[in-house]
């Protein structure tokens, strides 16, 4: 028997499978999409932390994860998305700190602006990184909420 008429529901001795694929299209419609959640709750904390630098950070890190947790609709889907964005935004922050000290380092003073500038980018990429375990944790929070809330 193909998939082809287990999908249009003309297999007739084999139900089980039927009822089986019919229930599994039918909690595919009901969930939210993780990966989408953490994505645009990553988008939002990015965006956050850079047009308000630090406490942004932080405050786009709990709004990310409250839209990561509606996008993902559930406890569980939302919390794993909004530690997932907080997770991501950390880790893409502190690399474009990282360059964004090389580059400016670079064009200023040459070739040692760009060794100091890289050490610079280091030293904040670092405390970036730190800071994203609390981001993380406060986005993580903020899905749970927003995963509550869808249910």
């Amino acid at each position: 028997m193909s998939l082809k008429c287990v999908i249009h529901g003309r297999a007739k001795e084999n139900l089980f499978i039927f009822f089986l694929f019919s229930m599994q299209r039918l909690l595919v419609k009901s969930l939210g999409s993780i990966g989408l959640g953490a994505f645009v709750g990553f988008i939002i904390t990015v965006i956050l932390s850079l047009i308000y630098p630090g406490v942004g950070y932080i405050l786009g890190g709990f709004i990310g994860g409250i839209v990561a947790g509606l996008i993902a609709r559930g406890i569980i889907g939302g919390a794993i998305a909004g530690f997932l964005a907080g997770v991501l935004s950390a880790i893409v922050l502190a690399i474009l700190a990282f360059l964004g000290f090389v580059l400016v380092g670079g064009i200023t003073h040459g070739f040692l602006g760009v060794l100091f500038g890289g050490l610079a980018g280091l030293a904040l990429g670092i405390i970036v990184l730190i800071l994203g375990v609390f981001v993380s944790v406060i986005s993580a929070i903020g899905g749970l909420i927003g995963g509550a809330v869808t249910r």
